[in-house]
């Protein structure tokens, strides 16, 4: 596989490997985390609805435990922005491996987590960063320093946000609030406020941090209406809060900008603090909370043991991947807002909605969770976004060629139609 082939199908979805594979993981996973045929046949009227098993992955192109062949519209969550298995990404990864896997964290770092940090603030502007493992981890370094800046430990948050699941980030996730907060309400602080997304923003004097995503991606692909993340930074910085943007699903590119912030509807305004992850690494575990020095020098300086650290942070494999994915992703960049808006007028001629901006899409349907399974059945993976699954959300790699979107169209079309 290249990368930019068509699926190909050789067994029923999922195929017997994948089903073998599935049993024995049901025999060691806790049921909670893969879903498995008797949790999902009721809602799509299945009687086997067990989950592929991947066994590669290049480009836009996966490979079952089958050896079908299918198109990732979801980029793994977004992750394999510069595409799964990026060669450039894996060469610096296995340069890496030759030298140094693991340093010290706070206690001694390595060049290139020196060198990425340096990248980081060329690219976003803002000058200070924490690096962490995974998005939850950038939340929570956010909130964090909010706290430590502002002197104040309240949050705002927003109707059907999705900001991880980890305790500190856990809070502010509002996404089926009923399924992931309920069963730890006892354990979670009540530090945290939601109101609605895009509503007349609240009195926000007593609050030290707002935290936002520029478009909402778990949460539907929703976007907040015309200025009102202008009137959120300049509202909240009267009040002496800081704004946090959570990035970790439209940044680095995904959006058809370097990062959402940095779009011409926010006059120039900047966040204090930028949370991103997902397809910073390339597909190796890595985020950052990067922010304005003002902000994040008022930790102050480490007096020998860092009061926020973890083991992982700054590991010179994932540096060394994400310098690397940052190169890819400057040469990717430019094709991202002409394909996308290609691709949205193909579908608009189709009659269907969409949501979103760049190659983040969102195609409003009446019934996505069965029109995802029946294009699973054609080799595509996709998934469904929004409190009530209201959108088909596509956040294919970057690099996806027409032919593979074509693909998509046609099989689109022929769902549609039945």
């Amino acid at each position: 596989m290249n990368g930019t082939e068509l699926p190909l199908l050789k067994t029923e979805i999922p195929g017997p490997n994948s089903q073998s594979w599935i049993d024995r993981l049901a025999q060691h996973e806790c049921p909670a985390i893969t879903a498995r045929r008797e949790r999902r046949a009721a809602f799509l009227n299945q009687n086997n609805d067990d989950p592929i098993v991947w066994k590669q992955a290049v480009g836009a192109v996966v490979s079952d435990a089958d050896g079908n062949r299918f198109l990732d519209l979801t980029a793994g969550f977004g992750v394999a922005a510069v595409g799964h298995r990026n060669p450039k990404v894996v060469s610096a990864g296995q340069r890496q491996l030759q030298t140094l896997i693991h340093a010290m964290g706070d206690a001694f770092p390595d060049t290139s987590r020196i060198r990425l940090l340096e990248s980081l603030a060329q690219r976003t502007g803002l000058s200070r960063s924490i690096l962490g493992c995974s998005g939850s981890d950038s939340i929570d370094a956010a909130i964090k320093t909010a706290c430590i800046a502002t002197k104040r430990h309240r949050v705002l948050a927003f109707s059907n946000s999705y900001h991880g699941l980890a305790f500190g980030s856990l809070p502010t996730t509002d996404y089926k609030s009923k399924s992931f907060r309920s069963p730890f309400e006892h354990q979670l602080g009540n530090h945290v406020d939601h109101v609605p997304f895009g509503c007349t923003l609240p009195d926000l004097k007593d609050y030290g941090a707002i935290i936002v995503e520029p478009i909402q991606g778990r949460g539907g692909i929703q976007e907040p209406p015309d200025g009102w993340l202008c009137q959120l930074i300049d509202q909240a910085h009267e009040a002496g809060a800081l704004v946090i943007f959570d990035e970790i699903y439209t940044g680095f590119g995904r959006t058809g900008i370097p990062f959402a912030f940095m779009h011409d509807s926010l006059k120039g305004r900047i966040p204090d603090l930028v949370c991103l992850g997902k397809a910073l690494g390339g597909g190796f575990p890595i985020s950052v909370c990067i922010g304005k020095a003002e902000v994040m020098d008022s930790w102050g300086a480490s007096k020998g043991e860092a009061i926020h650290t973890q083991t992982f942070l700054g590991n010179p494999l994932g540096c060394a991947m994400a310098l690397a994915t940052l190169e890819e992703l400057d040469r990717l960049l430019p094709e991202v807002m002409p394909k996308s808006e290609w691709f949205r007028n193909e579908i608009h001629k189709r009659g269907l909605k969409t949501r979103g901006r760049g190659l983040m899409i969102g195609i409003e349907h009446p019934n996505t969770l069965a029109l995802s399974r029946n294009l699973m059945k054609r080799g595509i993976i996709v998934l469904p976004a929004g409190p009530n699954a209201e959108v088909l959300a596509l956040t294919p790699p970057l690099m996806i060629t027409k032919a593979q979107i074509h693909f998509f169209l046609s099989q689109l079309d022929e769902l549609c139609s039945q």
